[in-house]
């Protein structure tokens, strides 16, 4: 298809939709959701020139997985944000199945988009790396493929991060081998247009892992507190009694990359997230040195399109921006700081849990430190039970209309809480680990707490944010 018929039915689907998403009572107040359809991965996410840009998987024309726009978000302060112009429509042959998901660099100057062009056969697909510039009008002049398919790989060889490293430009690709097992490619450029694969730097049987998934998605590789890290979504991974539970995985490495060899001896997978909706998390750093990162809640294939959302012609929204630190020997994660600006109307309670009131949770922030067990219910919809042996989530499956279970190990002494009209994301322990789930209760939610542990309850309303 033409990119001029592309934009003029994405206009068309913004204007008829647009009014109806925005008035359902399920709509996040200050959480980043698309103005109608589907959104998916974030993608492009790079602080350039002072300002924050956030690229996102777009499908304006369905709530549907279908060939992958970007939209485009900017913002000064990761608080409000305003629409930029469409950064990618899936126009040109080599992306004819969708814009898939990439990333974001600073190439002297010029604001630089790689993502994968997919296209798919009748009996099979293939993909390209393929480059994008920021022009002086704010949108993106595509620049077409700068890596075919490698060798040695099926069609599934996606999702490019780019990063400098001693005046050279590298990648790290999500692929999946002949014997559909699921490896993270390590490439190297000068230009970002000519670039050598340096080898499989990660994946199923290799660093020590057995088969461990026929997919890695969305890889992200840096350096923190003296590590490298590496963010990944291996797909194929078995469920555990307590782990691996949703459809996909969100992990991430430990370790350190050798970039003369192309090898990475890293340490044992570790969930990033262990609520029921996180996935295709990227990461940028941000001008004042922190490691900042934004996930997707939600998770493909994962009974998505049971939520009610769809009937008001939209689904998903991204997580909050989140800090990354290394503590006790792990990753953690805490809500960007800049997300303080939106508290008003703080309140205290103390006292054991069975004497507190209910409180209003529609978009607020709670902190607590907890001492004893207790249990929190989340506008009767989502219920959080605290003991002695960690954390366990439940709610009841909207396809199914059975109970599920997700499940945190460990002594709790603290929770923040973010809730935003169907999203709740717990971090525990000053983010040790964190829980995030969309849940859909009905108007003006409410926590009701019950148990004979001692609570410290700090409550503020969060102010929608901006988004113009």
């Amino acid at each position: 298809m033409s990119e001029q018929h592309l934009l003029k039915q994405t206009l068309r689907a913004v204007m008829v939709g647009q009014q109806r998403a925005a008035a359902d009572e399920h709509r996040p107040l200050w959480h980043l959701a698309p103005p109608v359809g589907l959104m998916n991965d974030p993608n492009g996410f790079i602080q350039f020139k002072q300002r924050y840009h956030l690229c996102y998987q777009w499908n304006p024309l369905a709530c549907a997985h279908g060939a992958k726009y970007w939209g485009h978000w900017s913002s000064a302060d990761l608080v409000n944000w305003q629409h930029e112009p469409l950064a990618l429509a899936p126009a040109e042959e080599y992306e004819s199945h969708g814009c898939y998901s990439g990333s974001a660099v600073d190439n002297d100057g010029v604001l630089t988009l790689i993502y994968t062009g997919n296209v798919k056969f009748d009996r099979g697909r293939t993909a390209w790396q393929c480059l994008a510039t920021l022009n002086e009008q704010g949108e993106f002049d595509k620049q077409g493929p700068v890596l075919p398919l490698p060798a040695g790989y099926t069609g599934h060889v996606r999702d490019p991060k780019v990063w400098r490293h001693q005046d050279q430009w590298w990648m790290v690709l999500g692929a999946q081998d002949l014997s559909l097992q699921g490896k993270v490619l390590l490439l190297q450029s000068a230009d970002l247009k000519n670039w050598i694969l340096k080898g499989e730097m990660a994946g199923s049987g290799l660093g020590g892992l057995g088969p461990f998934g026929y997919m890695w998605e969305c890889p992200d590789l840096f350096r923190l507190a003296g590590r490298d890290i590496l963010v990944v979504c291996p797909q194929g991974l078995a469920a555990e009694a307590q782990r691996y539970l949703n459809t996909f995985q969100s992990g991430y490495f430990s370790g350190e990359l050798d970039y003369a060899s192309g090898s990475y001896q890293h340490g044992e997978f570790h969930e990033l997230d262990h609520g029921f909706e996180f996935y295709a998390p990227q990461t940028t750093a941000s001008d004042d040195g922190r490691r900042l990162l934004i996930g997707w809640m939600g998770v493909p294939d994962q009974d998505e399109f049971c939520q009610p959302t769809v009937a008001q012609g939209w689904i998903h929204t991204m997580t909050c921006p989140r800090e990354l630190s290394w503590q006790q020997g792990k990753l953690f994660q805490r809500p960007a700081r800049e997300l303080q600006q939106l508290r008003s109307e703080p309140r205290l309670f103390t006292g054991v849990a069975d004497s507190l009131p209910k409180i209003d949770i529609g978009s607020v922030e709670l902190a607590l430190q907890v001492d004893g067990d207790f249990s929190a219910s989340f506008g009767g919809i989502l219920q959080l039970n605290c003991d002695a042996q960690g954390l366990i989530l439940t709610r009841t499956n909207r396809r199914t209309g059975a109970a599920e279970q997700r499940f945190w190990s460990g002594k709790v002494t603290t929770l923040q809480i973010l809730c935003d009209r169907s999203s709740v994301e717990i971090f525990i322990n000053q983010g040790e680990a964190v829980m995030s789930s969309r849940y859909f209760p009905g108007a003006r939610p409410q926590l009701c707490l019950q148990g004979n542990g001692a609570l410290t309850l700090h409550h503020w309303r969060l102010k929608r944010c901006v988004i113009e």
